[in-house]
């Protein structure tokens, strides 16, 4: 690669601290408050239900932290646990076997919050009890996955890319296909996200197929096409592949922006790019299960996010592009102008959301998926 930096590769500005210090000091940001009352883990839903006056919330990684909690408790009272998912479809598992009287806020990606509408498992908002609606940028007041926000609120948007070490990657990478034309050099050194719709449907848009097909030919190429590079994928995962990419030890791995992003501030050697032929563009949200144990927390932690200085200050510390219109017109111009949480718009028009798909395609993605990661 020249020194000349492709269109569609964006970088980013180091900060002093790497983003993993600056996290684990973030609890000083919100000076006088008292110790932790957030707890992050994978162990599942608390036990008896969550109906201890503690507000249970089940999450993606790198979306709440001691902070944000802490700063939530120290204004409503309220102490905070928090689970985290790694798949819409493991959250969805777990709201299906009983999750949802262990949780009061989960935050559901646009596609899945249509689905857990469908099968009632989301409770329909009272919006006179949310405060700082009007502060949505004006692409999330009435989306096509929800409309009016009936069941959910919008947290942050991304892409999802590749995030490549330039020491260890045969090429810089500029299109999904990248991956199957340099299978052999990559052998064991790429990971794609353990999601079903992401990785089938970058699969489908490789092949130049939309990643909401309904068309039972094209979802059975993209499997075909995905086992074919199956030998040279390492793992399918969402986190945990960050230790080995910094390492070398993988050169590639398929990854949601704001992840990769920060990431990248680790190591001049790691770039994220948006592929040139397209990408999935994610809303992640803020909803509340139908069987909540304690809804009025949930509307009090919804007012909370949607405040724009706690919006703002949340997007410094853990980069993601916010849908909240208020709290991105505060935030300093380097991150406003960063192009890989906000991308121009000629890199949006060749990316789309994924949306549900209709019953017989839902079933072909479950099998063949099934199918690919236990090959």
């Amino acid at each position: 690669m020249s020194g000349m930096r492709r269109l569609n590769a964006f970088s980013y500005p180091r900060p002093a601290l790497s983003r993993r210090r600056f996290i684990q000091g973030s609890a000083a940001v919100m000076a006088g408050l008292a110790a932790a009352n957030c707890r992050q883990n994978l162990s599942g839903p608390p036990s008896g239900g969550g109906n201890d006056g503690t507000l249970h919330i089940y999450t993606w990684a790198n979306y709440t932290d001691d902070g944000l909690s802490q700063a939530f408790t120290e204004k409503t009272g309220i102490p905070v646990v928090v689970d985290i998912f790694d798949s819409n479809e493991s959250m969805l598992t777990k709201m299906q076997a009983g999750g949802g009287g262990a949780y009061s806020i989960i935050y559901p990606s646009d596609y899945m919050v249509s689905e857990m509408t469908e099968l009632n498992l989301l409770t329909e908002l009272d919006q006179s009890r949310i405060t700082g609606l009007e502060n949505l940028k004006a692409k999330w007041v009435n989306p096509a996955y929800d409309p009016n926000n009936a069941h959910s609120i919008p947290f942050c948007w991304g892409t999802t890319g590749l995030v490549y070490n330039r020491k260890a990657s045969p090429g810089a990478p500029v299109d999904w296909d990248f991956l199957w034309e340099n299978q052999a050099a990559l052998a064991r050194r790429v990971t794609l996200i353990d999601d079903m719709r992401e990785t089938l449907g970058a699969t489908l848009k490789s092949l130049g197929y939309s990643y909401n097909t309904n068309n039972p030919a094209e979802i059975e190429a993209a499997y075909k096409w995905l086992l074919e590079l199956r030998p040279a994928i390492a793992a399918f995962k969402t986190t945990g592949f960050e230790s080995e990419l910094l390492g070398g030890d993988l050169s590639v791995s398929m990854a949601y922006s704001s992840d990769a992003i920060a990431l990248a501030l680790e190591d001049d050697n790691l770039e994220y790019i948006i592929p040139a032929s397209g990408s999935s563009l994610w809303t992640d949200t803020l909803a509340i299960p139908a069987t909540a144990p304690n809804v009025e927390a949930a509307y009090q932690w919804m007012n909370f996010i949607l405040d724009p200085e706690v919006a703002r200050a949340a997007v410094e510390r853990l980069l993601f592009a916010t849908a909240n219109q208020a709290a991105f017109d505060r935030l300093p111009p380097d991150i406003q102008n960063n192009k890989g949480l906000y991308p121009p718009e000629e890199v949006l028009v060749k990316s789309e959301g994924i949306v549900a798909v209709d019953e017989v395609s839902t079933a072909l993605f479950d099998k063949f998926w099934t199918q690919v990661t236990s090959a």
